[in-house]
C-alpha cells in the first residue's frame, strides 16, 4: 500500500468533481472548487475521520468495499478505479464479479433527467447512483452505510413496510426469483455472498429463496408511502445497462393523475430541501 500517493489521488480526484457533478447544491460559502470530505464521505458511507486520515497518508488499508464505494463517489473511469486498488495494495475486482462501476455516459444521462426519480443499481440490487428526485422520493441514501444500500435489504431487513402488501409481496419474489439468477451469474462476487448471509436472517427471503424460482426482473407499479404526499403508486421502468449488467429505474406516472401531481409537488419539496430554504 502507497499510502502518500494514495492519500494525493483520492485528494485530486475530490478536487475534480463539482457538487452539482453528485448532486449537491454548491452553495455561497464553499471554499474548495471540487467536493468536501464531509460530502465524499457522506457519498461512499464512510467516517469523515477515516477519509481525513486516507488523504494524509496516515490511514490503515481500506477494505475492497471502502474502495469501490470512493470510486463511485469519486466517478473514477474503470482505468483510475484500478489504479486505487494498486495503491491499496489490493487487486481490481475480477472479471465474472459483479460491476459496481457506474459508466460516465450513465451518469451524464442520470444528470439530465431532473424530472423523474432515477437510480442505477448493479445486479443485485445496490444503489450505485440517483438523482435529486429519488431523495425527495425515497429519501437520502447518503445516511445509510454504503453496504446497506441495497433494494432486498430494505425490503426484507427494512422497518418500513409497504402499504400495498399484495404489490410488495410480488416484488418480492420477484426480487429474489432475480437474485437467484444474479448468484448463477457470479457464484464467487463476495459482495453477493455478504449479501446472501444478511437476508437469510429473514423468514420471508428463506420462504422465497426455497421455492427455487428464477426470472430476470422487469418493469411494474410500486406504491410508495410518502411521508409528506401520502402513497403515490408509481410505474417503475427497468431499463438495462447490458455491458455492466446494471439497471436504470425510472418511476413515473401518467399525466394528469394524482400520482403525476404528487411527483410535481416533490419537485418542490425535494429542491428546498437540498438547498435549505
Amino acid at each position: 500500500m502507497d499510502r502518500a500517493v494514495l492519500g494525493r489521488t483520492l485528494a485530486a480526484a475530490r478536487g475534480r468533481i463539482t457538487p452539482g457533478d453528485v448532486g449537491l447544491p454548491a452553495g455561497d460559502r464553499r471554499r474548495v472548487a471540487g467536493l468536501r470530505r464531509e460530502e465524499v464521505a457522506q457519498l461512499a458511507g464512510i467516517s469523515v475521520d477515516y477519509l481525513v486520515r486516507l488523504e494524509q497518508g496516515r490511514g490503515p488499508t481500506p477494505s475492497d468495499q471502502v474502495l469501490a464505494a470512493l470510486a463511485r463517489a469519486l466517478r473514477l473511469t474503470r482505468d483510475e478505479r484500478d489504479h486505487l486498488y494498486a495503491l491499496a495494495g489490493a487487486p481490481p475486482p475480477l472479471p465474472g464479479h459483479i460491476d459496481t462501476l457506474v459508466r460516465p455516459s450513465t451518469l451524464r444521462l442520470l444528470d439530465r433527467m431532473t424530472d423523474l426519480p432515477v437510480l442505477v443499481l448493479d445486479a443485485k440490487g445496490d444503489l450505485l447512483a440517483w438523482n435529486a428526485m429519488t431523495i425527495a422520493l425515497l429519501g437520502d441514501f447518503t445516511a445509510l452505510p454504503a453496504g446497506e444500500r441495497n433494494v432486498l435489504r430494505w425490503h426484507f431487513l427494512g422497518a418500513r413496510p409497504n402499504p400495498d402488501r399484495a404489490a410488495a409481496e410480488r416484488n418480492a419474489a420477484e426480487s429474489v426469483a432475480d437474485l437467484r439468477a444474479v448468484a448463477a451469474r457470479y457464484p464467487a462476487d463476495p459482495g453477493l455472498r455478504r449479501l446472501l448471509a444478511a437476508l437469510d436472517e429473514s423468514p420471508d427471503f428463506r420462504r422465497l429463496w426455497a421455492e427455487g424460482r428464477v426470472a430476470s426482473r422487469r418493469s411494474s407499479r410500486k406504491t410508495i408511502d410518502h411521508p409528506e404526499v401520502g402513497p403515490v403508486t408509481l410505474d417503475c421502468d427497468a431499463l438495462l445497462l447490458p455491458d455492466a449488467d446494471q439497471k436504470m429505474i425510472v418511476y413515473s406516472a401518467a399525466p394528469g393523475t394524482p400520482a403525476a401531481d404528487a411527483l410535481a409537488l416533490l419537485r418542490v419539496l425535494g429542491a428546498r430541501q437540498l438547498t435549505g430554504t
